[in-house]
């Protein structure tokens, strides 16, 4: 019976939060689908960078303090010059990169990782 109350007590106290970092950059690979190049990028927060019909720009990138490289999450804006439009804008997870991918005919483009540096 103790048992049993001390599990239940233990499953309603709150989670413990990681603390979150926010990083200066961030790294992303870009893929032409139709060529099959592909391209690595580093780009620094507010930075933008042009690859064929692709603007990107990172707003933001953070981590997890314990796991800065494998747990990465950027925001970023990503806009098609021949649409003239914004075909992107939300946060993409490193680990996940499907949870939250750019929906585009031609191009992907995912991150790697938060640059720390």
């Amino acid at each position: 019976m103790i048992r049993a109350a001390l599990a239940l007590l233990l499953l309603a106290l709150p989670a413990q939060a990681q603390p979150i970092l926010e990083a200066p950059g961030a790294q992303l690979r870009w893929l032409d689908r139709l060529s099959g190049e592909t391209a690595d990028i580093e780009l620094s927060r507010g930075q933008s960078a042009v690859w064929g019909r692709l603007s990107v720009q990172l707003n933001a990138c953070r981590y997890p303090e314990d796991n800065p490289t494998g747990e990465a999450f950027a925001h970023l804006t990503v806009r098609d010059s021949l649409l003239d439009a914004t075909v992107f804008s939300g946060w993409m997870v490193a680990s996940s990169p499907a949870l939250s991918a750019l929906d585009h005919a031609r191009y992907d483009v995912w991150v790697l990782r938060c640059l720390t540096e």
